[in-house]
């Protein structure tokens, strides 16, 4: 399908920040202390921030990349390549190191599948090392000799498109399109992406950033959550209060993508919401130093320069209001209803159906006859909100006895061969059985009130109490 394409090309994108987020965050952090208009200005401190931007950020995108793609060697020849990127550019090569990483650990892998079997016994680390080392030094000079020029290009063209919709005032439309994506799990993609990279560009040259704020803004989801706690039905009202403070505190805001997908109408009023905080942004020249992740309220704080506190918050309770307000009207007229338990349950139910089973017989029939040891919570960055479920499925496997069942978080995308039992949102079903086909798939709607934990944890218990 089209849409586990982009979000499979999305996740490689951002599967190159999401993991290196702590350096990113530690750049924000010295640029906001020590440059002359930050906190404690320092003129040798401030020496870090144009090498780490220039030289340290690219290069570890550029390692990640290739490790991606085939690992420990992928990485060293993706890392080669991309310095070939970096050197004689003048604005952070982010869009290079992202070609230049995953073509390294392509073209050694493509050697490696090459000569696999054809290496005489006892020259193996000779070939391996010097081929890593002829392969990177040849990527690192097309590296400076095409790639550079080529996304020197690009970027020239995509500033353009920018620079008009700021000087025409129309960045507030792009919540049209960045609300219902997050909904979609393209967040990550679109934060880490897109607009991380531009964002970095701009506050290398303005000191900040208002691309740091479009899509991690907790403001909009806030909104629609405490329209769920005051009007919601069911699990989803008793649920929202929870969510809400996951969302707002945690910064995962994948908690409040169910509450978008049992009514589909609410989506209006989170972009409207961040229609007005992008238009705040821009006409009082708000933004961040760095990327805030996870786009929490402390992320976002602590990201936001001096002097630049009162647009920040502003633009974040404007959106929180505006999507609060819509969100009520759109619940009040359109909300269904059925609450979400109901809902979860006559789909499992008509699932069931479908296979001539009641419930309990089609769960029994996916647990197997042997011991469950290895549990796999996963998510689109396998850093947010599997790590959130981990912890809750952790805490009811433990509460049941069951404490040799290891349960840990992944990428959707990097799910363990040796995953027996794998828990994870219905929007991704198709890229986890992608990931993993022999395991048993638990899809859930809904991260805080998921019935499936419990009914998760009632099926192991009788299935190992029969098995012991």
């Amino acid at each position: 399908m089209m849409k586990e394409r982009v979000q499979s090309i999305g996740r490689f994108l951002s599967g190159m920040i999401m993991p290196n987020m702590g350096v990113f965050i530690a750049w924000g952090i010295i640029t906001a202390l020590f440059i002359p208009d930050g906190w404690i200005p320092n003129e040798k401190f401030a020496t870090l921030v144009s090498p780490m931007l220039s030289y340290l950020l690219p290069m570890i995108i550029g390692y990640t990349g290739g490790y991606s793609v085939y690992k420990q060697r992928g990485a060293v020849v993706g890392a080669i390549a991309t310095i070939g990127v970096v050197v004689g550019a003048d604005i952070p090569m982010f869009m290079g190191a992202m070609m230049a990483g995953p073509l390294g650990g392509i073209c050694i892998k493509w050697f490696d599948d090459a000569m696999k079997n054809k290496i005489p016994a006892g020259f193996e680390m000779l070939v391996n090392n010097f081929s890593a080392g002829i392969i990177g030094a040849f990527l690192a000079i097309i590296g400076l000799l095409v790639i550079n020029p080529v996304c020197l290009g690009i970027t020239a063209v995509l500033n353009l498109g920018v620079q008009f919709f700021v000087d025409n005032r129309l960045l507030p439309l792009t919540a049209i399109f960045v609300e219902p994506a997050k909904v979609l799990f393209l967040n990550n993609a679109i934060n880490h992406g897109i607009f991380s990279p531009l964002g970095i560009e701009q506050a290398a040259s303005a000191g900040k950033s208002i691309f740091f704020m479009i899509e991690s803004n907790p403001g909009p989801g806030m909104g629609l959550l405490l329209a769920y706690c005051l009007v919601g039905k069911g699990s989803a009202k008793s649920s929202a209060p929870g969510a809400a403070i996951i969302h707002f505190l945690g910064g995962i805001h994948e908690i409040y993508f169910p509450y978008v997908l049992m009514n589909p109408v609410v989506i209006l009023a989170p972009m409207a919401g961040n229609m007005c905080a992008i238009f705040i942004l821009q006409l009082l020249n708000g933004g961040l130093i760095a990327a805030a992740s996870p786009g929490s309220i402390f992320a976002e704080l602590m990201m936001t320069p001096r002097g630049g506190f009162f647009v920040n918050i502003l633009a974040i309770l404007i959106a929180c209001a505006v999507s609060f307000i819509l969100s009520l009207v759109l619940l009040k007229f359109f909300g269904k209803d059925e609450d979400l338990e109901t809902a979860q349950q006559k789909v499992k139910s008509m699932k069931a159906q479908s296979k001539g089973l009641t419930i309990e017989d089609d769960a029994q029939r996916h647990v197997g006859a042997g011991l469950v040891n290895k549990i796999v919570f996963a998510c689109d960055a396998g850093m947010g909100s599997s790590a959130m479920g981990a912890t809750m499925l952790r805490k009811k496997l433990k509460a049941a006895g069951l404490n040799n069942i290891e349960v840990i978080h992944a990428s959707v995308s990097e799910i363990p061969s040796d995953a027996q039992i794998i828990v994870t949102h219905h929007e991704l079903k198709e890229r986890a059985q992608s990931s993993n086909p022999s395991a048993r798939l638990v899809t859930i709607s809904n991260f805080m009130g998921a019935p499936e934990y419990d009914e998760l944890v009632k099926e192991l218990v009788k299935s190992q109490s029969v098995t012991v």
